[in-house]
């Protein structure tokens, strides 16, 4: 495929049919062609966090971490007890070897689960 249908391939349909192929994408495993079906829907849908958090873990599982990351903090930026995209984002953190922000995070992120420590 050239380019241009490449695109519009990706981009076919209304946003629910999009929507339904990125995650019969992701579910088969073809991370990248996920994350380039709802690159354009988070775009259409920006405060919507279903798609955004599924572009993030398309981002995530193809390895491309720091776009992984700038979702997952836009998501808490706007929702800052999405106690998902916190475990998320700990995990990215962790795959980066930041280990010091990730810990933050997945703490937050288990807190707001409600899953305490017994001490």
């Amino acid at each position: 495929m050239n380019t241009t249908q490449d695109t519009t391939y990706y981009a076919h349909g209304t946003p629910a049919e999009r929507w339904e192929r990125a995650q019969l994408f992701f579910d088969a495993k073809d991370y990248a062609a996920a994350a380039r079906v709802l690159v354009g829907l988070v775009e259409e849908v920006p405060e919507q966090t279903g798609p955004r958090l599924l572009l993030a873990r398309s981002y995530y599982h193809s390895a491309q971490l720091r776009r992984a990351e700038g979702e997952l903090r836009t998501i808490i930026e706007r929702d800052p007890v999405e106690h998902y995209a916190r475990l998320m984002l700990g995990r990215t953190l962790q795959r980066q070897n930041r280990h010091e922000e990730a810990e933050s995070q997945l703490r937050i992120a288990s807190a707001l689960a409600g899953d305490f420590e017994e001490r």
